[in-house]
């Protein structure tokens, strides 16, 4: 007997926006308008239940950047490798194999976020 899945909770990046406490809300906002600042035409979409943005044409989860929004952090969620590059600047958050924390009461990173999106970008143009 086949597993069926879980119908997803969210439809749109707005319905997911749309429960988020202030604080996160903003780390959010400020993680969406980074990733358009450097991709202005990125896709925006709902991908395992947390937004999602395409950077290239019909770009899979490989090709996408997720944000997530918790309590205290965002979680912003790049794939596998790519954060190894930026490791010393990223030592003073939590970082996982494809993602880092960044949390709510501090401004974020504007330039290092933007190097990462750029060297992902780079990434998939290879």
């Amino acid at each position: 007997m086949s597993k069926k899945s879980k119908p997803p909770k969210y439809k749109t990046v707005k319905e997911y926006f749309d429960i988020q406490s202030k604080e996160t809300l903003k780390t959010l906002l400020a993680l969406k308008k980074l990733i358009l600042k450097v991709v202005p035409d990125a896709v925006e979409l709902i991908n395992y239940d947390i937004p999602a943005y395409a950077l290239v044409k019909d770009g899979k989860r490989d090709k996408q950047i997720m944000i997530a929004g918790y309590k205290k952090f965002a979680g912003f969620y790049v794939g596998t490798g790519i954060l190894d590059k930026f490791s010393t600047e990223l030592k003073e958050y939590e970082v996982g194999k494809a993602s880092v924390q960044f949390p709510n009461n501090q401004p974020l990173p504007e330039k290092l976020i933007t190097s990462i999106i750029k060297f992902k970008i780079e990434t998939i143009k290879d």
